[in-house]
């Protein structure tokens, strides 16, 4: 009697599958013969509560049991997904249903960039559920090594003759690798993003664990970078009101009440209270893939409305007669957008221009350069050197406890300083 042949198709088990001459083990009646090695199935119910088989295929007999134990293993603790996405795939699917509906623009832009140009173009086509820790390893390993302007074709993107040298091709398209690879934070946060991505496929029941999270990736250390003194702030200060920068009051609410940049020209008049002297913070204004967005502070504790010193009421003033002399100038041609800082004609400012404006001033004041955001460190100071009253500088620091304040206090500034401080509002009304 001839010997049967494998059946065609999983789905066609015999009735009576050969099992190498041997007996199966009790409950092993799923795992048969097949094309070139073995298959084996295991009843499970999917995410969508169907009730399905999920296959196994191995060489051996022996390598197609493990798995079907795994599987039996997977299907008594719940429910067993049996068609897994590519990871581009999930990724798209994830960056618009879950990233875009529940997350800041800001954020959700950065995840589709990490996505897009990290983590798309080397493990994109992978299987969702074949990715590996050993595949995540060597693609950070990779990241740290690879020059992105080869990977990402920046220099090939330039055209080859151009009137400007800085803009046609010059390094890696040319066989000249400029060897540009990522930041230790770029690599960082690329990595985080797949993780956050594989942690909502879990929750999703997509996956059965996170395979990046069994990576070791420490955070990068922050580059520390040493606040202005009360003297420098002083000095930037000066140097802006004597060379009549438009942008001095706004230079005044960053370091005296320590405003964000977003947050300093998203401010609207309507949120300023000139006579009691205190102001509500609740929105700001951001450029997010290429649109400008006017939208609420990122947290509850964002939002806060704080008193300020007379030196924040003359340049807010000032910023007024500053207004209404540029909207008189403009007149058909103005923009009424409520914003407190504008352009000439009422337009919004953006924070590439209010950085280049703050860059300027640095050099024009000498002091050292330091990134804006870096200036909020010297807000406490500042204060103390106004002789503001604690309670206040309490509010405006969003302080929970007034010792914790008084612990700023400590830092005590040259009567020279000051007597500075104090005229540069006086002077404003000049």
């Amino acid at each position: 009697m001839p010997a049967k042949t494998a059946p065609a198709t999983p789905e066609e088990q015999p009735k009576r599958p050969r099992n190498g001459g041997r007996t199966r083990a009790n409950n092993e009646g799923s795992i048969f013969p097949y094309k070139n090695g073995w298959a084996g199935y295991v009843w499970v119910t999917t995410p969508e509560g169907k009730k399905t088989r999920k296959w196994a295929y191995g060489k051996t007999r022996e390598e197609t049991h493990e798995k079907w134990l795994k599987l039996h293993e997977l299907a008594r603790k719940g429910p067993v997904v049996t068609k897994s996405p590519k990871l581009s795939d999930y990724l798209t699917y994830w960056l618009k249903n879950v990233v875009e509906p529940n997350l800041a623009p800001k954020t959700s832009a950065n995840y589709e960039m990490f996505a897009r140009l990290y983590i798309t173009p080397a493990l994109g086509s992978k299987r969702l559920d074949k990715l590996t820790v050993r595949d995540v390893q060597a693609w950070v390993t990779k990241m740290r090594r690879s020059c992105q302007c080869c990977d990402q074709g920046k220099d090939a993107a330039r055209p080859k003759v151009h009137s400007n040298p800085k803009r046609r091709q010059q390094c890696c398209a040319v066989g000249k690798c400029c060897n540009a690879v990522p930041s230790d934070w770029t690599v960082h946060d690329a990595y985080m993003t797949l993780r956050a991505a594989l942690s909502n496929a879990v929750r999703e029941e997509v996956l059965t664990r996170n395979v990046a999270a069994n990576i070791k990736m420490p955070a990068p250390r922050k580059r520390k970078v040493k606040p202005w003194s009360v003297e420098e702030a002083r000095a930037f200060l000066e140097s802006a009101r004597k060379n009549e920068d438009p942008m001095y009051p706004a230079y005044v609410l960053v370091l005296v009440l320590g405003l964000r940049l977003g947050e300093t020209l998203g401010l609207r008049w309507e949120d300023v209270d000139l006579d009691q002297a205190e102001m509500t913070i609740g929105w700001q204004l951001q450029r997010v893939g290429g649109k400008l967005l006017h939208r609420q502070t990122k947290t509850d504790a964002s939002d806060a409305t704080l008193p300020f010193p007379e030196i924040v009421t003359m340049a807010l003033r000032a910023r007024q007669r500053a207004r209404d002399t540029a909207r008189e100038a403009a007149g058909d041609g103005w923009q009424d957008t409520g914003f407190v800082f504008t352009t000439a004609s009422g337009r919004p400012i953006e924070a590439s221009n209010f950085r280049r404006s703050f860059a300027n001033a640095c050099a024009k004041g000498g002091v050292r350069k330091v990134h804006v955001h870096a200036t909020r460190k010297t807000c406490a100071s500042l204060l103390v050197a106004l002789d503001v009253h604690p309670r206040v500088t309490m509010q405006i620091l969003r302080h929970s406890q007034i010792s914790v304040t008084m612990n700023v206090y400590s830092e005590v500034s040259s009567a020279e300083t000051r007597r500075a401080l104090k005229k540069l509002g006086d002077q404003l009304e000049s």
